[in-house]
């Protein structure tokens, strides 16, 4: 159980001490490498004794040393509850927001209004369990994925975590290639190479994930600010072109909405396995209910206002067919430049440019919880520096996304809906165990064993739950190489209607909690 001491003295924290800590280095983010060198943690640090007297040098210039380690009570003063407001809302005002709703189209065969209510049902749905796993950061000081070792148990936590080590840097690679397209559509006469431009985004990406927790939060509060700036300048360009009137009927339409909406859901969804990562050095007492409802808010606003706008724009190609053209030559990039670089000349390239580098504010949380959830694999994972698997991650995207920027849209829709299917398993389990076998207390947690096997879930129950999950996504599936049973029945039995994460979250639900009751009663834990 967490030490009542320690949550007595962050409670009883005085206005002065909080004053002084405003006018002075905060301790979270200094010494902390030779502080995480001196703990008893069993983790092999000094098998990586070099990396690490690089990471003691760069620690005094404000570089976070440290991983996955708790945060204790006393180290969390990031007392502003529009933290993650500003996060999420950075997070998601880019361009690859903008492009899942050009999938509305250009996928699904959605009009507007279909796609419209699409993306705001799912996306209020799919952003709860992202808002409620940030509440958690807070409470414990533990990453995400660190504390699905509570629920999962220490050994098939590892799928998760491999899982979401493979998400992190699928999204970096989808990411840098819409980035890539979006400054190629800056020049018709003189295009950068694709190439190019994903190391040009990568670098940008390494900067600030590299600097760690607190730059992470300070880019993310201010970066959205000329993005949004410039996509309603894009709205007042295209709005007069826009239509209503796409879209199939009867069946045919309820299958590509549901398939739609798993699209929209795995991008939602995405989050929730990095959602406390970035509250962890929140106060243990801040509002659980203000950061749920600002990081709900920071959530929904651009994915839903974003996304309609992608959706908008595939509807102009009736009046502007030159505007289809762009799209096909540069895909989402050439649609915004249509709309920017077109009409507006060297202004509107400009704009394209700064539209183009939002990709950033989405690539820092993948490129920052890469290296948290790797180090949840092993001790020796963990004893690697953050930073380098930073690196290293970063070089593996790059060189992925270069060989991958042909598929672009094929390798989005279907990340997108894989995602959706273990992201459901994956928050119903950690939902259930809290909620049912924790009573919803955080007393029935002890931080600190999150590395102790043997005080975990044996990971029995989880293991077979996420496999009736999974056998619940591959029912209810639709996708261009396989479509379930279940999802054949919906829509065009061709193509189907996606169902799967849907049928994931219910098979996972289901079975979990007797499952969990019978190991907890034969494990202990």
């Amino acid at each position: 159980m967490s030490d009542p001491s320690r949550k007595s003295s962050t409670a009883s924290t005085s206005k002065d001490d909080i004053d002084l800590e405003k006018a002075t280095p905060q301790p979270e983010f200094t010494n902390e490498a030779q502080a995480l060198e001196d703990m008893d943690d069993n983790v092999p640090r000094d098998k990586f004794a070099k990396l690490w007297a690089v990471v003691m040098f760069l620690d005094k210039y404000g570089v976070e040393a440290r991983g996955i380690e708790r945060v204790l009570p006393d180290q969390r003063t990031q007392t502003s509850p529009l933290a993650p407001f500003w996060m999420w809302l950075a997070a998601n005002m880019t361009i690859s927001t903008f492009a899942i709703g050009v999938l509305a189209q250009s996928i699904f065969f959605l009009g507007l209004k279909e796609a419209a209510l699409t993306i705001i049902f799912f996306n209020l749905l799919c952003t709860l369990p992202v808002a409620y796993f940030s509440t958690w950061g807070p409470k414990l000081g533990l990453r995400q994925l660190t504390l699905s070792r509570f629920s999962f148990g220490y050994a098939t936590a590892q799928l998760p975590i491999v899982l979401n080590c493979i998400a992190c840097v699928g999204w970096s690679i989808v990411n840098s290639i819409v980035g890539a397209q979006t400054l190629r559509a800056v020049s018709t006469s003189h295009q950068i190479p694709t190439a190019a431009g994903i190391v040009v985004i990568a670098i940008l990406t390494i900067v600030v994930s590299f600097m760690g927790y607190r730059v992470v939060h300070l880019y993310e509060k201010y970066s959205w600010i000329p993005v949004v700036i410039i996509f309603f300048i894009y709205l007042g360009q295209i709005a007069r072109f826009t239509e209503s009137d796409f879209g199939g009927s009867g069946s045919v339409e309820a299958g590509n909405v549901l398939s739609f909406g798993a699209t929209v859901a795995g991008f939602a969804l995405g989050w929730t396995s990095l959602a406390a990562d970035y509250t962890v050095r929140m106060p243990e007492d801040m509002s659980a209910y203000k950061i749920f409802f600002w990081t709900y808010l920071g959530l929904n606003t651009p994915l839903i206002l974003v996304e309609i706008l992608g959706a908008a724009a595939m509807t102009t190609f009736a009046q502007k067919p030159t505007w289809e053209d762009a799209f096909n030559n540069n895909s989402v990039g050439g649609l915004l430049g249509a709309g920017l670089a077109g009409p507006m000349g060297g202004f509107g390239s400009f704009l394209l440019v700064l539209l183009a580098l939002s990709i950033v504010a989405n690539n820092i949380p993948n490129m920052y919880s890469l290296a948290l959830t790797f180090q949840n694999l092993h001790p020796y994972a963990q004893a690697i520096p953050r930073i380098v698997i930073v690196i290293i991650g970063s070089v593996i995207y790059i060189v992925l996304a270069i060989v991958g920027a042909s598929h672009f849209e094929e390798w989005l829709d279907t990340l997108l809906v894989i995602l959706s299917y273990w992201l459901a398993i994956f928050s119903t389990i950690l939902i259930e165990e809290h909620l049912i076998f924790r009573k919803g207390k955080w007393s029935n947690y002890v931080p600190d064993d999150f590395n102790n096997w043997r005080k975990l879930p044996l990971g029995i129950a989880s293991f077979l739950a996420l496999g009736c999950g999974v056998a619940g996504a591959v029912l209810g599936m639709a996708q261009v190489w396989y479509v379930g049973v279940i999802g054949r029945m919906i829509g065009d039995p061709e193509f189907g209607g996606d169902i799967g994460f849907e049928l994931a979250f219910a098979f996972t639900a289901v079975t979990y909690p007797p499952l969990r009751y019978l190991e907890k009663k034969w494990w202990g834990y």
